[in-house]
């Protein structure tokens, strides 16, 4: 009798990388997710003062630092000396620390000069082919007006789909969702529309069958040891 078909290949992604085991968003967090098994990482890219793009999700450095301080008012020596040599890379650093995977940015705070000098810093360092970048529909914008051959998940927040005049400005590769909005219907929906699904930030092993089972096409987790484990699992 022959074997049922194996559901399509899904991405593994790493949320800042390895954030339950090394400090978020740092390069040692991204290089603990791929040797757990991720298959790209996501990271969260904002400027310092100089205008240099380094990795912080918050736009303070006191969660994770201690520093009660706005990361705008901070300059990249600054924020070398408070977070240390292991501390916040930039992102020209982390794209060189991870080779030659894929690496998902996101964009916090964005705006348009914080765009160009991010997309610019990706080219300089030869990972247009490499990055994709996700966030909202506005940020979605400035990437695809600073480059028009950027690989762009659309973060989506409701079931409702975007427009058609919004997907024809954006061009999105992907639709980017909240794992509670994802279902097999909404699933199918993307698909029909020739888009790929992800979906964030899945944590139990429970919700990560489901996603599979749903036909989602990527999974971005804090647990990728786990999502490795369950795709393993899923192939055999």
């Amino acid at each position: 009798m022959p074997r049922p078909p194996l559901p399509r290949p899904v991405t593994a992604v790493g949320h800042r990388g390895d954030p339950y085991r090394v400090r978020e968003n740092t390069l040692a967090s991204l290089r603990s997710a791929f040797a757990r098994g991720a298959d790209a990482v996501e990271i969260d890219v904002r400027l310092t003062r100089d205008g240099v793009p380094v990795l912080l999700h918050d736009d303070s450095l006191k969660r994770l630092w201690g520093a009660d301080l706005p990361l705008e008012r901070v300059t990249l020596d600054r924020l070398r000396a408070l977070t240390g040599p292991e501390g916040v890379p930039t992102l020209g650093e982390a794209l060189e620390a991870v080779g030659d995977r894929r690496v998902m940015i996101d964009l916090p705070g964005a705006t348009e000069r914080s765009v160009g000098a991010i997309v610019g810093t990706v080219h300089e360092c030869g990972a247009g082919d490499r990055v994709y970048y996700c966030s909202s529909a506005e940020a979605m914008l400035l990437v695809r007006a600073a480059d028009p051959g950027a690989e762009i998940a659309l973060t989506w927040t409701t079931l409702a789909p975007p427009r058609r005049v919004l997907l024809d400005a954006v061009a999105p590769r992907w639709l980017n969702y909240r794992f509670g909005l994802v279902g097999r219907a909404l699933a199918d929906r993307v698909h029909r529309d020739g888009l790929l699904i992800s979906t964030w930030t899945a944590d139990t092993r429970r919700t990560m069958r489901r996603l599979i089972a749903d036909g989602v096409d990527s999974i971005t987790t804090n647990r990728v040891d786990a999502l490795s484990a369950v795709l393993k699992g899923n192939r055999t």
